[in-house]
């Protein structure tokens, strides 16, 4: 059975008033002998006992407050809220006004009923006494807010459709906490057996869920519990919380593991400044995979359990710091949900305006960096029970919770629905690649990165999985990237692409070539940019020359010559001339950033050598274009 400490709390604050009265509000001893047993089983944690004693005693006396108080107070603990309703309403007909902590209980467990009226009219009761402590006055002011909220919500409901993911994801157990990767090609998700958590994975074949299996004997343990994880955008880590084990720091750790093949690798603990000898769990890990969001009870935070997030430096994780008041209240945060888009958190609360236990909410980041004051995701999505999180899918339309509310196959179940648009995150879509070689065409390892053109800033890096070749990232729609995909001993690749006014159910799917490096094999530099007509760079370049220097620094015994190339349009002694100035620039660019000049060359062609039609729009841009090649080894 769950008891809460709150809970507890309430119990022994009756019983200890109890012990010091002198006289109780009946003088039949057979029930005052009843209660005095109630109160130690209490002691003894036998709530069951205690029930069978108090109702005994009320037998004797149904005029009996303390044992109807004190009764309630039992039902409390144990969220039997009709029940421990029903026993405040016969204290307060007794006598109104045999104690005031009543109307806060009342109220309190009223809200846990989704009696949002009466609980209102309650707790207005409660904060109208002048000697309450400022304590319990918070406690009050909080749970009328809650029904203010709760009241307007349930009057103006959010559209909220839940569909059970059916047989090959759901069972007689539990299962909940479910995550999908970008492209919704796997579902992880932890299930309950025997009080045993572990992880299941489904598959997406053609459309459907395939019957989930065990996710692997190097994660799941006979003897702990594993759960509460995030996996990575592309499949690739998985983060979770591991409890108890031997090589944790605290009571419950943060974990990853990395996926090997088609099985995962052993998970290892990730130590500090992340873990403490405290409390760390749930974690969700940003789309690029440098920031990691988790809850936490370490010292430092704004009471109960905070959100938190650690940055990923070159030194490993950082300092964790706390997500600040506009998210962490003095009650209780958890199971954050940090979306694709990277500035949408979703997370749960009890602190903030709700229907009553655990509710939903959505933060956005602003454009100085801070989060913004959450809002409720509304009734009946929230309801007056405790909502155990949500996660998303890339692209924003459906959402994943648990739920043992709705005629599901038993216990937990996981269901799907559409977020209503008001709460939706932002556009994004996905790059999904391979690279290989292009004379063995063997699957290669390769370092990727996308470069956010416009903010000059890298929004993904890492590298291709050496057995299969294969990448995922996820990028936000209504920008222009940059990728770049190098490996020692081969040219390295450039691509660019722009997301404005992109359809998110259209993802990007690119098959790479890498080429040995070979005298005579030319790449053309897509992320160099130049002004119409002119040749200075523009700063969109800067991250693509960079990647030049770096390949030449790690390549010192390589000549290149850079050429220029124009389309068909105007006079050809100005294109060759503006081509030829275009070779300079980067050349000289390269000179700045210390590669030899008796390395370089450079030429302008002009439009004498087209890669592309000049009939079209899409032909001659191809054909205005920025070259190198490789003239020596």
């Amino acid at each position: 059975m769950r008891v809460t400490f709150c809970s507890i709390f309430l119990i022994l604050m009756s019983v200890f008033a109890f012990a010091q009265q002198k006289q109780f509000s009946t003088t039949n001893k057979t029930a005052i002998g009843y209660f005095v047993d109630a109160n130690h089983s209490l002691d003894d944690n036998m709530y069951d006992e205690a029930v069978t004693q108090l109702k005994q005693a009320i037998d004797e006396d149904s005029k009996f407050i303390e044992a109807h108080l004190l009764l309630a107070d039992v039902y409390h603990a144990k969220r039997l809220y009709q029940a421990s309703i029903a026993e405040y309403l016969k204290v307060i007909a007794l006598n109104p006004e045999f104690n005031k902590a009543v109307y806060l209980k009342l109220g309190s467990d009223e809200i846990g009923a989704a009696q949002y009226d009466n609980a209102l009219k309650h707790l207005q009761k409660y904060l109208g006494y002048p000697d309450i402590t400022p304590k319990t006055s918070t406690m009050a002011q909080k749970l009328v807010a809650d029904c203010t909220f709760s009241i307007d919500a349930v009057a103006h409901p959010v559209p909220f459709k839940p569909l059970n993911m059916g047989p090959a994801i759901n069972t007689a157990d539990d299962e909940y906490l479910p995550v999908a990767t970008a492209d919704e090609s796997t579902l992880i998700f932890t299930r309950k057996i025997n009080n045993n958590e572990d992880f299941y994975k489904s598959i997406m074949v053609d459309g459907k869920w395939q019957t989930a299996t065990y996710l692997s004997n190097r994660i799941n343990t006979p003897e702990y519990n594993e759960g509460a994880q995030s996996i990575s955008q592309d499949g690739k880590f998985l983060f979770f919380t591991g409890c108890n084990r031997p090589d944790g720091m605290g009571r419950c750790d943060i974990y990853v593991a990395q996926k090997k093949g088609d099985d995962w690798g052993k998970p290892f603990d990730l130590s500090a400044p992340v873990n403490t000898p405290g409390w760390e769990a749930q974690p969700s890990i940003s789309a690029d995979g440098r920031a990691l969001y988790f809850v936490s009870n370490r010292a430092g935070g704004y009471g109960g359990y905070d959100i938190w997030k650690s940055t990923l430096t070159d030194k490993g994780w950082g300092e964790p710091e706390n997500l600040g008041p506009n998210i962490n209240t003095a009650y209780n945060e958890q199971s954050p949900f940090i979306h694709a888009d990277d500035s949408t958190l979703y997370f749960c609360s009890n602190g903030w305006p709700g229907l009553g236990g655990m509710d939903v909410f959505v933060s956005r980041l602003s454009k100085d960096g801070k989060w913004q004051k959450p809002e409720n995701l509304g009734y009946p999505i929230n309801t007056n029970g405790d909502e155990a999180g949500l996660t998303l899918s890339a692209n924003g339309k459906d959402a994943f919770y648990s739920s043992n509310n709705l005629n599901g196959l038993g216990g937990y179940d996981i269901y799907t629905f559409e977020l209503p648009a008001n709460v939706k995150p932002r556009v994004v879509t996905y790059v999904k690649g391979k690279v290989s070689d292009a004379k063995t065409l063997q699957p290669l390892e390769a370092a990727i990165e996308i470069i956010n053109l416009q903010k000059n800033t890298p929004v993904y890096q890492d590298y291709s999985d050496p057995q299969q070749g294969d990448f995922l990232a996820t990028l936000t729609a209504g920008n222009d990237y940059g990728l770049n995909i190098s490996k020692t001993g081969y040219l390295f690749y450039s691509e660019h692409f722009s997301l404005a006014g992109h359809e998110p159910t259209d993802p990007f799917n690119i098959t790479v070539l890498l080429q040995p490096i070979e005298v005579g094999d030319k790449v053309i530099l897509n992320n160099v940019f130049f002004d119409t007509n002119k040749f200075n760079l523009r700063d969109e370049s800067i991250s693509e020359l960079q990647k030049l220097v770096d390949f030449l620094t790690l390549n010192p015994s390589l000549h290149i010559e850079v050429s220029g190339h124009t389309d068909n349009v105007g006079n050809d002694a100005a294109n060759q001339v503006l081509s030829e100035n275009r070779a300079k620039a980067v050349c000289q660019y390269l000179v700045n950033h210390s590669i030899g000049a008796a390395r370089l060359s450079y030429k302008g062609y002009g439009k004498t050598q087209p890669i592309s039609p000049n009939t079209t729009d899409d032909g001659r841009q191809k054909n205005r274009r920025t070259e190198i090649k490789i003239v020596a080894k």
